[in-house]
């Protein structure tokens, strides 16, 4: 089932992306170092496996459209210093934590990781795999920029034990390339794509974006036509966010070159019935899977689970997270590190870590999590065994969020049946509309906006 562009534009609102409830936004100072050590110290005690997070923030040009914590630099010196205190990082991580927890996944993003030489790819590998105990089919992946790759980095990451990239393909047409300052010729593309191939990674994601200046919907499809002909395992198609006031380079793109509206929502109707067209599954949201990944798996079997990579098939891990921005999580808590890379340094220089943000969960945080994370990921909500878990009625403790829920019923994105709500195959593109109804913070009374209040992207 397809929307139309009036439902489209009825649910293009402001929300979250939930890779946490609550989200970012929310964390607060009043959450530090001590909070996050006495965390760790806490944690050694849980069977729970571990995800690791490593963030390199350095790319050698500036993409106009980046959303992400980086800095763009020529000067090779500013990574090679930056590693030697996020190896500070790690050692002092694992000094608190239980040597015996299992390590199933670890990321590597930025900015761009392989903006790092072969050598310090191996050094870092080795590093963190002589710290933390792994399991033998972790899943270990990495996010790439085709740009100035050389084939000896693919050998270092695969001989790391790299078994999972992400390539940073956006937009094929040159002209749009030229407005974003990203230029990767398909040609380039593809001699990367068969790279990775070829040295034998297991899963090959391609990160595509909509909105982007210059993108006409004939323009797109070739895109699509190119990609689909590769066949990669997973896609994430994402909406360029224009937010200037976040993001002070996205100044470099002009509004008056963006695609319009009913020009972006008619990509994602021809988004959908490319995709579908030729086997992938619709996720939810913008992620796309062949139907024999494992991804699609969980999602039937019900173990999907979204954090701040996005969604993972590791549902009960916790999150120990690296380098300046990165994001740890637990059962109970949020931390997050310094943005800034140079801070970043001094205050792992003074303390050996650099959280400077974070949050505790209430009960409610927990309940809402619970829901929000089981919409998102299972596309169905049962409310008995939540019911049962936290000791509630759901229909009384969530009437104002049900109430909230019906226009979306109404209009065909949920069902409702006895004890179940169903996000309809229409819902999956409205999945962030669908958690709003049941975010306290977003539904919370405003009697006039507040200064510093968050601004988040549009929905559609």
């Amino acid at each position: 089932m397809h929307p139309d562009i009036a439902l489209l534009t009825k649910y293009s609102q402001p929300g979250p992306r939930y890779t946490s409830y609550p989200p970012a936004p929310h964390f607060s100072a009043d959450f530090g170092i001590p909070q996050w050590r006495e965390e760790l110290l806490a944690s050694q005690t849980l069977a729970r496996p571990l995800s690791l997070y490593v963030h390199i923030p350095f790319c050698d040009t500036l993409c106009y459209y980046c959303g992400c914590n980086m800095v763009a630099t020529q000067n090779y010196a500013k990574a090679t210093e930056y590693l030697d205190f996020l190896k500070r990082e790690i050692d002092a991580v694992a000094a608190l934590a239980d040597p015996a927890r299992t390590v199933v996944q670890l990321h590597w993003g930025g900015g761009t990781p392989t903006f790092l030489k072969a050598e310090d790819i191996r050094a870092l590998g080795a590093h963190i795999r002589s710290r933390f105990n792994f399991a033998a089919d972790a899943e270990v992946s990495v996010e790439v920029d085709p740009r100035g790759l050389l084939r000896e980095q693919v050998q270092a990451l695969r001989e790391s034990g790299f078994n999972r990239a992400s390539l940073g393909v956006q937009d094929l047409d040159e002209k749009v390339q030229k407005a974003v300052n990203r230029i990767q010729p398909l040609s380039l593309i593809e001699e990367v794509y068969g790279w990775f191939r070829a040295e034998g990674f297991s899963s090959i994601n391609f990160d595509l974006m909509t909105g982007l200046p210059h993108q006409t919907l004939e323009s797109y499809r070739h895109t699509l036509a190119e990609v689909v002909r590769l066949r990669p395992d997973r896609l994430a198609i994402f909406g360029y966010a224009h937010v200037p006031w976040l993001k002070k380079h996205q100044n470099l793109i002009r509004p008056a070159e963006l695609p319009e509206f009913a020009t972006r929502m008619a990509m994602q109707e021809l988004i959908l019935d490319t995709l579908e067209g030729v086997g992938y599954v619709h996720i939810g949201m913008d992620h796309f899977a062949k139907p024999e990944d494992e991804l699609v798996k969980a999602q039937r079997e019900k173990t999907l689970w979204r954090n701040f990579q996005g969604y993972t098939t590791h549902r009960d891990v916790d999150i120990y997270a690296f380098g300046a921005s990165s994001i740890s999580q637990t059962a109970d808590i949020y931390a997050q590190n310094e943005k800034r890379p140079a801070n970043y340094q001094q205050l792992v220089a003074e303390q050996g870590l650099a959280t400077v943000k974070g949050y505790r969960l209430t009960a409610d945080d927990k309940i809402r999590r619970d829901v929000i994370t089981e919409l998102m990921c299972d596309l169905a909500l049962a409310k008995a065994p939540l019911e049962a878990k936290w000791n509630i009625r759901f229909d009384d403790y969530f009437a104002a969020s049900l109430k909230a829920l019906a226009p979306l019923q109404a209009d065909g994105l949920v069902e409702t049946s006895g004890d179940e709500i169903r996000v309809t195959a229409l819902g999956r593109l409205f999945l962030r509309n669908i958690a709003m109804s049941f975010d306290a913070y977003h539904n919370a009374p405003k009697d006039a906006p507040q200064p510093g209040a968050p601004r988040y992207s549009m929905t559609a």
